[in-house]
């Protein structure tokens, strides 16, 4: 099985752990200055396919074996230290998108991500209902 390189409860983390979870949410570390970055990222899209002349919803498999963020100083950094400089760690799976948004900014407000020196964050957006958070 393919080294995926994400770590999950101090274990890799595989595809088939993806199990019925929409996305996670994660934290990457740059080894050398211990700067952090949290952020979200889903395993699957929607997008919308012509077959037989009718428009048909398909899945579509992100890019999160190999993301690193969205952050342009973070991703910046990647490439000037090299991806083995960085420990990507999924903190959270999540089943909905609303889920998702809810954790993400929990944890960058834990921190004080926004405004850390430590943190690669510098902004957070959240919209979310209590209906879009499943109940344990």
């Amino acid at each position: 099985m393919e080294q995926l390189n994400w770590v999950y409860k101090n274990k890799d983390f595989t595809e088939d752990m993806i199990g019925d979870n929409y996305g996670f949410v994660y934290v990457i570390t740059n080894l050398i200055t211990n700067k952090k970055y949290i952020g979200k990222k889903f395993f699957y899209s929607s997008k919308t396919k012509q077959v037989k002349g009718k428009k048909k919803r398909i899945k579509v498999e992100s890019d999160w074996k190999e993301y690193y963020g969205s952050n342009k100083a973070l991703v910046d950094h990647v490439s000037l230290y090299g991806e083995n400089k960085f420990v990507r760690e999924i903190i959270h799976l999540c089943y909905t998108k609303g889920e998702m948004t809810y954790y993400e900014t929990k944890h960058i407000f834990a921190v004080d991500a926004v405004i850390s020196e430590k943190y690669y964050n510098d902004w957070v957006m959240c919209r979310v209902r209590k209906n879009h958070i499943r109940k344990k």
